[in-house]
């Protein structure tokens, strides 16, 4: 078997179980969490009044990774850009959009999102370690993802490739996207990565503060937290027993 197959075959395997890599950074991100908690003194920013608002931009380079997420999923038609986990599904090949300036535009959200929630550890040989895993991680999902889609669409996605950088951003030749943003497919799709990543903010914030015997510095995003949790049932329950989010083609 050539290297290139076995990148595949790899890719291909963690493809199917990439919702797992979420839980070992959260694992590791959450234990390092504590020990800043736990011991200030070892940390540069912990007990100045500069910490505050280094957790407000760990979260705002979250929102953000989220937002690209939002923004790419919005544009894009139905069986593209999708959750799905058993195998490569790609009816139409994305061109427009984000998926003009940067040929990966939903792990490079993923990355943001999960780059904020690292560097909330506040250790640096952490948030490394974390940009080294999620590399090579991705890097033979993306193998496999493009192996998939040479198959399919051949020149055309060869061409494509040559004009647009893999993972880092180029803007020159931004093409507008043929669709309108569907905000029914966004609720659908991205309510999930939404709540989680408040949930992991404010419970790493609650269980950090009780672990040190102080209350929690931001009731705020509890609270926002707790409103986007109903919403999300209500949403739900709304997805599962009516058809008020079906969008033809979306």
């Amino acid at each position: 078997m050539t290297v290139n197959e076995q990148m595949e075959k790899q890719g291909i395997w963690l493809f199917r179980f990439r919702g797992i890599l979420p839980l070992i950074v959260l694992g590791f991100a959450f234990y390092q969490y504590m020990l800043t908690e736990l011991y200030p003194e070892r940390y540069l920013l912990e007990e100045t009044h500069y910490e505050i608002y280094f957790e407000i931009f760990c979260l705002a380079v979250s929102i953000f990774g989220l937002a690209v997420r939002i923004w790419t999923v919005g544009y894009t038609p139905a069986n593209t850009s999708g959750r799905n986990v058993k195998g490569q599904v790609a009816d139409e090949l994305n061109t427009t959009g984000l998926y003009s300036v940067v040929r990966n535009p939903l792990y490079l959200g993923n990355f943001m999102m999960w780059l904020g929630i690292a560097m909330l550890t506040m250790n640096v040989w952490f948030v490394v370690a974390f940009i080294l895993f999620y590399w090579l991680y991705y890097e033979r999902i993306i193998h496999a993802e493009e192996q998939y889609l040479i198959r399919k669409f051949g020149e055309r996605y060869i061409a494509w490739v040559n004009k647009t950088p893999c993972f880092i951003p180029r803007f020159k030749g931004y093409v507008r996207p043929t669709l309108k943003f569907s905000w029914k497919k966004v609720i659908k799709k991205e309510k999930n990565g939404l709540l989680a990543l408040l949930l992991i903010f404010s419970i790493m914030d609650i269980i950090g503060e009780l672990v040190v015997n102080e209350p929690p510095k931001y009731m705020s995003i509890a609270i926002i937290t707790a409103v986007v949790l109903v919403a999300y049932f209500i949403i739900k329950y709304i997805k599962r027993n009516t058809s008020l989010l079906e969008e033809r083609g979306r």
